[in-house]
């Protein structure tokens, strides 16, 4: 995703709050964290964590694309998704997304595929509602899921309840990996 697409991300969550008539303090209370952060977030000032763009697309009771690109989705019976043609979601340095079915209407489950390096810093861990399964493609990489670190190897897998917070990071190089949220 482009940086100008990323630098309108803050605007259509503002854009959406307002039109919702969501307060600062009612959408700092759904999502779980001060009135401050969620301030910088709309002010672009603060990076927005996926999991929590996922959070705000269900409490305004939009498609998550459409907050990440403006637009919404527009296959209900398929959509097809090239090779390195996902939709391109940066968030975090060294953690880049590709959602592998932006253009599918009323998604009930997130497929990304993730890369992630072991030269950037990790990412903080997160939480969200739903199920979450992990599958590495390549490199190996080491999963946080509350207190338990498991290290994953091409075709390992792990299924969890991402309430638990947890993160993802490369060990020694990169690795690849599929992640299908259910929210």
């Amino acid at each position: 995703m482009n940086s100008e697409a990323l630098i309108g991300i803050p605007a259509r969550i503002r854009e959406m709050r307002e039109i919702c008539e969501f307060s600062y303090e009612e959408m700092a209370e759904k999502l779980e964290i001060s009135v401050e952060e969620y301030k910088k977030y709309e002010a672009g000032e603060l990076d927005i964590p996926v999991s929590k763009i996922f959070e705000m697309a269900n409490i305004f009771n939009i498609d998550f694309s459409v907050l990440l690109t403006g637009d919404g989705p527009r296959m209900d019976s398929y959509a097809v998704t090239r090779a390195g043609k996902g939709l391109s979601i940066a968030r975090y340095p060294g953690y880049d997304f590709s959602s592998l079915a932006a253009n599918f209407i009323a998604r009930k489950m997130e497929p990304l595929l993730v890369e992630i390096s072991s030269d950037q810093p990790t990412a903080p861990l997160v939480s969200h509602t739903g199920q979450e399964f992990n599958y590495c493609l390549s490199g190996t990489m080491r999963v946080q899921v509350g207190k338990k670190e498991i290290i994953l190897n091409p075709g390992d897998s792990i299924y969890f309840d991402p309430e638990l917070p947890h993160g993802q990071s490369a060990i020694d190089g990169t690795a690849k990996f599929l992640t299908v949220i259910l929210e």
